[in-house]
């Protein structure tokens, strides 16, 4: 059996103070073979702006426009906004659930209870309110390639929302996102979904100040061989992009045709750096930590 990541995680984006950068805490550690139990983030909310767009230039000269700056302030700010949830490999999805809650604080007993909002199990091909995209859609210079409906290996295109097929397991490189199964109306500015590429199937991101994912994945080690082809090899990754992020162009040809570089919101959860330099670094300054694999016999 390969050496593998195999984990159980919890994620609280609860009441936090208004300052710039997240960082971690390691709650719990077992020193004897580097395993983690959990690890709580701080701080994750900040007072800012981003700039939103309010025109997709698909051409030769990728000429996007933006808007008037959008403010934000408040709890968990700007991830009280709406957010899609990316994966990429090596990484076997098995179970993923979303949750809100109106006044959860931790450590309260007579904080409020908290709402199961979206679910999944690989296993039982259990779904409720999840729809699975992946970039295999039509290839642009300015914008990358633009999303589709997943099929069931999560990296082929599908003609309609298509479950993940039980114990898939996507490479290096190899990417999916999880939407809600809300449907966007028309892409237009003042819309409920802002501007969004041409011909995508759209959808809303999963709302609330106060969100709480839970997933249980594993990640194995690549048995492909290293190479120039490879961004990220070896290097799965768990993270929450505004949902305006994706519906736009995660990786565009011009920082105007994406609110990312201006400051929308990218959250790491979970990310296996390989190096000593961090190639996707986010505007929280979410922090990364350099996971050691467990050995299977753990």
């Amino acid at each position: 059996m390969l050496p593998l990541l195999s984990s159980v995680l919890l994620l609280f984006l609860t009441l936090s103070q208004n300052v710039s950068g997240a960082s971690n805490q390691i709650i719990q550690k077992r020193s004897s073979n580097q395993v983690y139990d959990q690890i709580f983030f701080s701080n994750v909310g900040f007072n800012g702006y981003y700039s939103p767009v309010t025109s997709l230039g698909d051409n030769d000269t990728c000429s996007c426009e933006i808007g008037d700056n959008v403010y934000f302030s408040g709890t968990n700010s700007p991830l009280n906004e709406p957010v899609s949830v990316h994966f990429r490999g090596p990484l076997i999805l098995h179970k993923f659930a979303y949750y809100t809650s109106d006044n959860f604080i931790i450590n309260e007993d007579n904080s409020s209870d908290w709402t199961r909002d979206a679910y999944f199990d690989a296993a039982s091909s259990a779904a409720e309110n999840v729809t699975f995209l992946t970039k295999a859609g039509d290839s642009s210079a300015c914008l990358g390639k633009a999303l589709t409906y997943a099929d069931s290996d999560g990296i082929s295109s599908a003609t309609s929302n298509t479950l993940l097929g039980n114990g898939t397991l996507i490479t290096s490189d190899q990417e999916y996102v999880i939407f809600s199964n809300i449907s966007c109306s028309k892409s237009g500015f003042d819309n409920d979904c802002g501007v969004y590429r041409d011909g995508i199937p759209a959808y809303h991101g999963y709302y609330g100040t106060t969100k709480m994912f839970l997933f249980e994945f594993e990640m194995p080690t690549e048995t492909q061989k290293n190479s120039s082809s490879f961004s990220y090899y070896d290097m799965p990754a768990i993270w929450l992009l505004n949902a305006n992020i994706p519906r736009t162009s995660q990786y565009p040809g011009s920082v105007n045709c994406s609110c990312w570089a201006s400051g929308c919101g990218e959250f790491d959860i979970f990310e296996v750096m390989n190096g000593t330099q961090d190639r996707k670094s986010t505007r929280l300054n979410s922090s990364h930590t350099v996971v050691s694999r467990m050995p299977s016999s753990a």
